[in-house]
């Protein structure tokens, strides 16, 4: 092959983009990793704190509290997500008192969670800017949704994402029946569907205040931009591991979370992690596709649920509030 200057010039400026990414992407690692060690230092304090308070040794977990972490973030890896699937289990073998799931779920989970996005980081080679932007939006979002969007009403936020999730989740099987065109395989984002994907990871890192996962509406705007499902992985990933050592800092510092139940999360999940990364890696993107169907549709019912169910509370609570004014002269 005859090397002309403009394609020299060509392969150089190719040469530096992926120098350039990778050093955006090697920063953002480094950033995460900061905020680990730094939660790994606050943890492992407040855990020598407590057992001195106690006399006791350090608090080591059961074989329920590590078959729940091996269980959750297995399914977590593949978008499940694991906040609510913990959260059934937790209250299923009454492992965790309910006041203490909140923490016991931000501080078991943050370890594993910075991992992901370490693991999926390099293995699915997102576009640095599409990366970085999506996943500092999630930050934002979740930064302002603390101020505005907690004041929403939890019942119709749910509502309406559970019943989003079902159309999408019926465009997507649509577009694997080939009834509709849509998908594709990119790994970046222009123009104004950058825009859209900011706005939208924006508005998702928000709705995580309100218990709303991030994960199962990322895997939607994806592949409804246009992008290769796999994507979604480092970027949902990522979102989360900027948010949760943050949070879990919080419950330590306040001991409010369980200890042997956040220790059986993180040791249980390491594993659990490695290996669903392996088979997501090694999954054909048609597989991908249907796994994300699946998923949001899990999660669209799981929101719908969630929705009536708080529906039917208010409505007791109301009734019950009403009976004694009824019998009042």
């Amino acid at each position: 092959m005859i090397v002309t200057p403009v394609l020299a010039q060509e392969l150089a400026t190719e040469a530096a983009s992926e120098a350039t990414g990778r050093m955006l992407r090697l920063g953002l690692l480094v950033i995460l990793a900061v905020f680990l060690l730094y939660f790994l230092v606050v943890w492992l304090t407040g855990l020598r704190r407590r057992s001195r308070s106690q006399g006791q040794g350090l608090a080591r977990p059961a074989a329920p509290e590590l078959a729940t972490g091996f269980v959750t973030v297995f399914f977590d890896t593949f978008g499940i997500g694991s906040f609510a699937t913990t959260t059934s289990i937790f209250r299923a073998w009454k492992l965790v008192p309910d006041e203490l799931i909140p923490g016991t779920l931000n501080v078991g989970h943050a370890v594993t969670s910075v991992m992901s996005a370490f693991v999926f980081i390099e293995l699915v080679p997102v576009a640095p800017a599409t990366l970085l932007s999506m996943i500092a939006a999630s930050g934002v979002g979740a930064w302002l949704g603390a101020g505005v969007v907690a004041r929403l009403s939890r019942y119709r936020v749910r509502l309406g994402m559970g019943s989003a999730l079902l159309v999408a989740a019926s465009i997507m099987l649509a577009t694997q029946l080939g009834l509709l065109p849509g998908g594709g395989d990119a790994l970046a984002l222009s123009g104004m569907a950058l825009v859209t994907a900011v706005l939208g990871n924006l508005v998702l890192g928000a709705l995580m205040t309100l218990g709303i996962g991030l994960y199962a509406p990322c895997m939607m705007m994806v592949f409804l931009l246009g992008m290769n499902p796999k994507a979604a992985f480092p970027i949902m990933m990522g979102s989360c591991a900027l948010l949760l050592p943050v949070s879990g800092i919080r419950f330590v510092r306040k001991d409010k979370f369980h200890p042997t139940a956040a220790l059986g999360l993180t040791l249980g999940g390491i594993p659990a992690l490695l290996i669903a990364a392996y088979v997501v890696k090694a999954l054909p993107i048609g597989a991908v596709r249907w796994a994300v169907i699946v998923v949001v549709v899990y999660t669209a019912i799981t929101l719908l649920r969630a929705a009536l169910q708080e529906r039917r509370t208010f409505a007791d609570r109301a009734s019950t509030m009403a009976a004694p004014a009824a019998m009042e002269p």
